[in-house]
């Protein structure tokens, strides 16, 4: 018998001793700590009679279950790291992305029934479930500080899970300037733009710091604007004055009690807000930001794509997906004469130093009524690519610059205020 085979036959034997006399780990902390020595004495006491290879260290053993059976098990070291951004489960094999981008595999053994307890563990103290009914599942776990999406059979071959974790709060654009994810000018323009009724739409990667961005744009809003945030699973957190945030809700167990995303944006719709957010775009309720469009909100959203001229189709093709009695063109028309900029973000995986994740923005573009069937765009703020620098073009459209001006004082427009953020050389 392994070291493995060792850790998980006390593991099980500490398991069926807990669950015969109906401790909880919760409140039973000193019965389930016996249990578990119980069940290391029990394999020492076999071991010396042959039957099994001695421990070299009974008391790591002890510890190492009772993590397992009260806590998070082996991945309880990760979760209390600040270095891991994400871990990934498949099957009985546990890896970590670290902040300097590395992929590493954990070296303490695990089996694929213990992860699965540890999965149930964290959705424990959520409304969602995995089990045959819902064999995919997404839900804010750890006390709201980390994204768990999991599957299991049929769906996958195996137990798969990522676990991502996030800390988005009290973000704001000049804490993106200190991570060289912007410049002074850039912020001091997303900035200016925020005191309006602004509709910006982000985009980028998975990872690349979409919500990051959302989150230290809405810290730069005025605390008097109405904004409702809506998202399938919670990770923005920034304060709001005035508004709230929502979250979706998946089905019951007899099909019924299901709130979508576009059933939220509707909802909020008639709350009277300032903005809307929607945390990642993916289908229906695209078409509802055309209607808020009508009723003269702003709004600010985050979606999936490589560059910001992809991240407008994209965000047309989801508003297609509604189904309504509407046309390619007309969706294109109400984007392109409303949606006033597209935010682009991406992330090198390359170490830099200690740096680690390099995520900025590359590119700020804003978005003109059409002289076409397509998108008119101006670029804005350019950069060549990861590391160089993010550079004005000089640009200020006047639809824009009208509107932001009404919100600065007098006399004082939006190149008035780059000019003053620009740091001299």
């Amino acid at each position: 018998m392994n070291a493995r085979d060792a850790y998980e036959d006390i593991r099980q034997g500490a398991l069926a001793r807990i669950e015969r006399r109906r401790l909880r780990v919760d409140t039973d902390g000193e019965d389930v700590r016996a249990e578990v020595e119980f069940a290391v004495d029990e394999y020492q006491r076999l071991a010396h009679l042959g039957e099994a290879v001695p421990l070299s260290d009974p008391h790591d053993m002890a510890e190492r279950v009772l993590r397992s059976v009260s806590d998070f098990g082996p991945l309880s070291e990760l979760l209390a790291r600040a270095d891991v951004e994400e871990i990934f489960v498949e099957g009985a094999r546990v890896s970590y992305l670290d902040t300097t981008g590395r992929l590493r595999g954990l070296t303490v053994p695990t089996t694929e029934e213990e992860n699965r307890r540890i999965l149930d563990r964290m959705l424990a103290t959520t409304e969602r479930q995995l089990n045959a009914k819902n064999p995919i599942v997404q839900a804010r776990v750890l006390g709201g500080s980390a994204r768990l999406t999991a599957a299991i059979p049929p769906v996958a071959d195996r137990i798969s899970a990522t676990l991502r974790r996030y800390t988005v709060r009290n973000v704001s654009l000049d804490d993106l300037v200190a991570r060289d994810a912007l410049t002074p000018e850039a912020a001091a323009f997303l900035r200016a733009v925020m005191q309006v009724r602004s509709r910006i739409a982000i985009s980028g990667e998975p990872g690349a710091g979409k919500t990051t961005l959302a989150a230290a744009l809405l810290a730069a809003a005025p605390v008097g604007h109405c904004t409702r945030c809506c998202e399938e699973i919670r990770e923005i957190a920034v304060p709001i004055a005035h508004g709230a945030y929502y979250e979706v809700r998946l089905p019951s167990l007899d099909g019924t009690g299901e709130i979508t995303m576009r059933d939220l944006v509707k909802f909020v719709l008639a709350m009277r807000p300032d903005r809307i957010v929607v945390g990642e775009v993916r289908g229906a309720e695209a078409f509802e930001l055309t209607r808020a469009v009508n009723a003269g909100c702003g709004f600010l959203c985050t979606l999936h794509a490589n560059s910001a001229p992809e991240a407008l189709h994209a965000l047309v093709n989801a508003a297609l997906m509604a189904g309504e009695n509407v046309t390619e063109r007309v969706v294109r028309k109400v984007f392109s004469e409303s949606l006033d900029l597209v935010v682009h973000v991406d992330r090198d995986d390359a170490r830099h130093g200690n740096s680690g994740i390099r995520r900025q923005i590359t590119e700020i573009t804003a978005v003109s009524p059409a002289l076409s069937d397509g998108f008119t765009c101006e670029p804005i703020f350019v950069r060549a690519g990861i590391g160089a620098p993010l550079e004005w073009t000089g640009a200020l459209p006047a639809r824009l610059h009208n509107r932001v001006a009404r919100a600065l004082p007098e006399g004082f427009g939006l190149r008035d205020v780059l000019e003053q953020a620009r740091v001299p050389a």
